[in-house]
C-alpha cells in the first residue's frame, strides 16, 4: 500500500524557514515525478514545486524562496521554504505520479497519489 506522509509544518514569522518532509512508503518513487502542492482556507489546492528526472519546477510566487529536492535512498522529498510570507499560510500536500519517468505537472488531477497533508502558518 502506498503511503505519503507529510512532516515540518508548523508556525512561523514572516522571514523564517521551514522545511517539509514527504516520506514515501509502499513502492520506491526514484525517478517519479513528484510534487508540492497548497490549499489556502477558502482557495483552490494549487501547485508549488515539483521535481522530476528532468528537473526541478517552481510556481512564480515561490520561485526563489522556496527548493524542492529528494534523497531516493530515503523515498524522501523535501521543501525548503525561506523568506516564508503570510501569504504562503496553507495546508501543504505531497503528491507523485504513478509512471517511472514521469514529467512534473501543474495539475492536481495529474497526480495519483497524496498525502495528508502539513499545516503552515505564517505570522506578520
Amino acid at each position: 500500500q502506498v503511503q505519503l506522509v507529510e512532516s515540518g509544518g508548523g508556525l512561523v514569522q514572516a522571514g523564517g524557514s521551514l522545511r517539509l518532509s514527504c516520506a514515501a512508503s509502499g513502492r520506491s518513487f526514484s525517478n517519479v515525478a513528484m510534487g508540492w502542492f497548497r490549499q489556502a482556507l477558502g482557495k483552490e489546492r494549487e501547485f508549488v514545486a515539483g521535481i522530476s528526472y528532468s528537473g526541478t519546477y517552481y510556481a512564480d510566487a515561490v520561485k526563489d524562496r522556496f527548493t524542492i529536492s529528494r534523497d531516493n535512498a530515503k523515498n524522501t522529498v523535501y521543501l525548503q521554504m525561506n523568506s516564508l510570507k503570510p501569504e504562503d499560510t496553507a495546508v501543504y500536500f505531497c503528491a507523485a505520479r504513478r509512471r517511472y519517468y514521469s514529467d512534473v505537472a501543474r495539475e492536481r488531477n495529474e497526480y495519483d497519489y497524496w498525502g495528508q497533508g502539513t499545516q503552515v502558518t505564517v505570522s506578520s
